[in-house]
């Protein structure tokens, strides 16, 4: 199928499913398009195990879509921009060492905690991973999803300062998770990278992405402040985001990062003095619905990844015990630092609580594990991935609002 019908396939997938679950289930509509294309999926590989040949038609067009390029080098860029635009820098700033912490020092604890409790677990059970794809695991699964986060924190009214964290901690752990990926995806290839190696990767990757951000959210930002028309505003938008995420990734910076800071930048500076108010009505106005719309049909390709994932009981098993891993590596990994941070300024009742359950995991954990290469641990970090994620969207994803309403919050 050529891309043009699979996108059509997708988006009207998008709209049936988005209509279901607005008139019976009425769920939040991104756990509930997932929710529905996971159950269509599930029905799938059922009725292709008794050789019904639709099954297998429908298999085989999902096994088609390369998830990690839709994701990856498709809509990740629009969706960090979107999230990006609406954050405010004041309060993103005034949080800026915890947020930094959380999605820097934080993610490395979380990789090498989730890998070191995975290999021994997972080989308990005879999955006979070796330590390095355990690793690989863990970094793969740690950074939380901003499209997750961003799209169902919204529901949940935490308190404006934990909302900022976790929104701010989303929107930049991704790019030290993939990081930290690429160098231990680099060891499991090659079998070894130098010290040298791993500083040089993420100074590109992350140095590089913030000095591109900056580069291109200030041309721009000096675009947007020579003109006032609102067609030609959103097109400098598109373009930058289009052209910014392109060029970071020409650069060996890290394109996420690069968007996310551009989209501070115009999210701020830009909406202060660079665009009127009719224009900022337009642009966010296109910029909700751009987000509305790649969500949609993110999570209804994420629940119908299930249908080319394996189902043995020992991977069964590892999801079982990899769900508590994730949360206790979470646990430690964000409340140790606020621990730290306690000492010299107050946070909200359970806050560490709070930012254990809502650190969602998405889609770029299920990219990054459909990226690992043809190998006798692919299958199964494939799955034990999907299953944390779906746990995390579904199960995390409807009750943090009750997690947030039960934590007897005060002041930060």
């Amino acid at each position: 199928m050529n891309l043009l019908n699979t996108i059509t396939a997708l988006v009207c997938l998008s709209a049936a499913f988005g209509f279901i679950n607005h008139r019976f289930l009425k769920l939040p509509i991104k756990i509930g398009l997932m929710i529905i294309a996971l159950t269509m999926s599930l029905a799938l590989v059922l009725l292709n195990s008794v050789g019904v040949a639709v099954a297998a038609e429908a298999q085989a067009f999902v096994s088609g879509i390369d998830f990690n390029l839709a994701l990856m080098q498709g809509m990740l860029s629009f969706l960090l921009f979107a999230g990006a635009l609406q954050v405010n820098l004041e309060d993103l700033l005034a949080e800026k060492w915890v947020v930094l912490t959380l999605a820097s020092v934080g993610v490395v604890m979380s990789t090498f905690i989730v890998g070191t409790l995975s290999y021994f677990l997972f080989n308990l059970i005879g999955l006979g991973l070796r330590y390095i794809d355990c690793l690989l695991f863990g970094a793969l699964i740690s950074p939380t999803d901003p499209i997750a986060v961003v799209g169902i924190l919204k529901l949940a009214k935490a308190p404006k300062t934990l909302e900022t964290k976790i929104i701010g901690e989303s929107l930049f752990n991704d790019g030290v998770g993939i990081v930290i990926f690429l160098v231990l995806l680099d060891i499991a290839v090659r079998g070894e990278v130098s010290a040298g190696g791993i500083l040089l990767l993420f100074v590109e990757e992350a140095g590089g992405g913030l000095l591109v951000g900056l580069a291109i959210g200030f041309v721009a930002y000096r675009m947007l402040r020579s003109t006032d028309e609102y067609q030609v505003e959103i097109l400098i938008t598109l373009a930058l985001v289009m052209g910014g995420y392109a060029l970071a990734s020409f650069l060996h910076a890290s394109g996420p990062i690069a968007v996310v800071i551009a989209g501070l930048l115009i999210g701020n500076h830009g909406r202060s003095f660079a665009m009127s108010k009719r224009t900022l009505e337009h642009l966010d106005s296109f910029w909700e619905l751009v987000d509305e719309l790649l969500n949609a049909i993110l999570f209804v390709l994420i629940g119908l990844v299930v249908v080319t994932i394996s189902f043995r009981v020992d991977y069964l098993e590892a999801i079982l015990l990899a769900i508590p891993i994730v949360l206790l590596s979470r646990f430690i990994s964000v409340g140790l630092p606020i621990q730290l941070f306690s000492l010299v300024r107050e946070f909200s009742n359970r806050a560490t609580m709070i930012l254990t359950w809502g650190g969602l995991r998405g889609g770029i954990s299920v990219a990054l594990a459909l990226s690992l290469p043809p190998g006798p641990s692919r299958d199964a970090l494939v799955t034990i991935t999907y299953g944390v994620v779906a746990f995390s969207i579904i199960v995390q994803g409807l009750t943090i609002s009750s997690v947030v309403a039960r934590a007897e919050t005060r002041p930060s």
